[in-house]
């Protein structure tokens, strides 16, 4: 017998596990089989038949003995490359058609033209002659359920010649099928074999197998008879006249990738739709989780600005030099070193923009018959520039009024409302404690949490207050304002460097409006992620639903799988399929849960106007990443699970 011997089986043993023992199907198969035959593998049911062509077409593979394809041993493939045998040598026609029900007919028959990276124009070209040579040309755009049995199995045949079918592998093909188109498809077999193909039939049909000129008989693991049919004309050495050369070139380049990539989308849009309810089951713990995430660093965010802006209220870039060695300090009392003359001596140096000394008091404010606790301040005139504070009535005091030891006084809004509501307070006097002084300006309203809106406070000269209200010959505190650009810790040292060298040791701290603004975002910032931390458990529930969803999915497409793998899918095609649908559903989510989170943001400002929420993108890229992490995570043990299914099980699920 002449012609390249293509496929050549040496002792094949196949043994299964079957109720904790190990049963074998084949027992040491012999067996070639040469370019251009038409061979037929018939014996009853159980006879092995189909385990010996599943070996054949690399959807098995032997227990023992080996196994060449064209010279090459299947026996150590990586299943990647068995995939590839697949894909470019073989093709299949199944008995039950094993056609994607949610694909056209030019669909199905391209599917492993994709897996191995045909151009997307030459494979619409193909797909459609191959079809039109079939009979079917007016059934292109059909699905296979509008499709009778007959035109069933020839898409399937169409399918199996897309990458070129050297050799074709049909089990039972007319087994499901009336006889006139069992008949059409035994015909149409002929032919291709007649042109060169090798064709290689399982069946249980005597009549069938009369069909092929070369007869192997198979029965209990074992070939019987190997017998030729004479009446038979034999096609032995002649060439592949439909032969497709794939261009591997084209199928490692982005093109292909990109090819393999949209299959993989369009499958996972595909599941989504068809189960709609279950994927939006699915998302729900996703979009809950990144709602919560986004709403609580908006919040956090909000929260953070606000107290920010109120801090930057008091002053802008201020410093306060306070006696002591801390905040609490209860020997800072006996710390009577922080004086004038150290106002004086910071007001000279090229950070300070502005300063003023501060001496606090409680006192007792009288006007009339009318008697308020409150606080006195007694301020350098730089105090109002230092925290920026504007005069809503009459007029600050001046320099010279400091220096004078004026009693002159400056009220804020709460004095003035309380003493003179409708009465203009400018002129008049007021005594603190015992002291007479003489109100000359109103402070606009201010807004700082730091100040208590049922307070009352008095700013006067701070010699005045020294002298002639406290007695005191030490200041309570300095407060400078740097210059705007000056750097803050800069500042801090040379202030620092200045005060203890003039008091020969360091018996003050310092403390500044940057210290307190980091101070309060580091708490913020540690509170945001204790929260962040509580809403990302949801969204590891999620997490879980969309990994036992998958796993879900995988059982029910698990016949698909097989459908895929046996055409030439790659074991990273179907981890891409299943892994893609995981993160669309991931991401999906997110964006709905982002959405959501405005939606509920915009609620609670208009029905809360006190509570702020500031959206950052920042946070909205994060939780869309994350969302697409979880579903790469969650996603990948069904995805991985799904990729190493065996094909032969794989086909046999319903």
């Amino acid at each position: 017998m002449e012609g390249e011997v293509l496929l050549k089986l040496s002792g094949v043993r196949r043994s299964y596990l079957s109720g904790g023992e190990e049963v074998e199907v084949l027992h040491g198969i012999d067996l070639e089989v040469r370019q251009g035959e038409m061979l037929a593998i018939v014996g009853p049911s159980g006879s092995g038949k189909s385990t010996l062509m599943n070996i054949i077409g690399c959807l098995d593979t032997p227990t023992d003995g080996s196994y060449t394809v064209r010279g090459q041993d299947t026996l150590n493939m990586l299943p990647d490359e068995l995939a590839a045998l697949r894909r470019d040598f073989f093709g299949f026609i199944f008995q039950r058609y094993h056609l994607l029900g949610h694909l056209s007919a030019a669909e199905n028959v391209q599917v492993p033209a994709v897996y191995a990276g045909v151009r997307k124009v030459k494979r619409d070209e193909r797909a459609v002659e191959l079809l039109t040579s079939l009979g079917l040309e007016e059934r292109v755009a059909y699905v296979p359920s509008q499709l009778s049995g007959g035109q069933q199995q020839r898409v399937s045949i169409a399918r199996a010649l897309m990458n070129g079918g050297q050799i074709i592998l049909a089990d039972e093909p007319t087994g499901a099928l009336d006889q006139k188109s069992g008949q059409e498809v035994m015909r149409i077999l002929s032919e291709l074999n007649a042109k060169g193909h090798t064709i290689i039939l399982v069946t249980h049909d005597r009549k069938i197998a009369a069909c092929a000129r070369r007869v192997i008989a198979i029965e209990d693991g074992r070939i019987q008879s190997d017998t030729v049919n004479e009446n038979i004309v034999s096609h032995v050495g002649e060439k592949n006249q439909d032969h497709v050369a794939i261009n591997n070139r084209w199928a490692r380049s982005v093109g292909s990738y990109y090819d393999r990539f949209k299959e993989a989308f369009v499958m996972a849009v595909r599941a989504m739709v068809a189960n709609r309810m279950r994927t939006l089951l699915t998302m729900l713990g996703i979009i809950i989780g990144i709602m919560a995430v986004v709403s609580v660093v908006a919040l956090a965010r909000g929260a953070s600005e606000q107290v920010l802006a109120n801090i930057s209220s008091l002053g802008t870039n201020t410093i306060t030099i306070y006696p002591g060695e801390r905040m609490g300090d209860v020997r800072s009392g006996r710390v009577r070193t922080l004086t004038p003359r150290d106002l004086n001596a910071l007001q000279g140096q090229p950070f300070v923009d502005s300063a003023s000394a501060s001496v606090q008091s409680t006192v007792l404010l009288r006007q009339g018959n009318l008697e308020y606790n409150g606080t006195a301040y007694g301020v350098s005139a730089d105090i109002f520039r230092v925290y920026g504070y504007t005069v809503h009535e009459g007029r600050l005091f001046t320099d010279d009024e400091v220096r004078r030891n004026a009693q002159v006084a400056v009220i804020d809004h709460n004095t003035k409302e309380n003493f003179f509501k409708d009465d203009d307070p400018l002129g008049r006097t007021i005594l603190v404690n015992a002291m007479p002084v003489q109100i000359i300006g109103v402070l606009d309203e201010i807004d700082s949490p730091f100040m208590r809106s049922d307070q009352l406070y008095v700013y006067m000269p701070y010699t005045v207050s020294m002298s002639r209200l406290n007695h005191l010959n030490y200041l309570s505190s300095i407060v400078i304002r740097i210059q705007d650009g000056f750097s803050t810790p800069v500042a801090e040292r040379s202030l620092v460097n200045l005060l203890t060298s003039r008091h020969g040791r360091q018996d003050f701290f310092i403390q500044s409006s940057d210290t307190i603004m980091k101070s309060i975002s580091s708490a913020i910032m540690t509170f945001t992620l204790l929260i962040s931390a509580i809403a990302v458990i949801s969204l590891i529930v999620g997490g879980i639903g969309v990994m036992n969803i998958m796993l879900v999915s995988v059982t029910e497409r698990t016949r698909e799988i097989g459908i895929r793998m046996a055409v030439g899918a790659r074991q990273t095609d179907i981890m891409a399929q299943f892994l893609i649908e995981a993160v669309m559903v991931c991401l999906l989510g997110g964006f709905v849960g982002v959405l959501l989170s405005f939606g509920a943001g915009q609620a609670v400002q208009y029905f809360v106007p006190s509570i702020t929420l500031s959206f950052s993108l920042d946070s909205i890229i994060a939780a869309v990443a994350t969302s697409s992490l979880i579903g790469i995570g969650f996603g990948f043990m069904p995805a991985r699970s799904a990729s190493r299914l065996n094909p032969i099980e794989a086909l046999a699920r319903e």
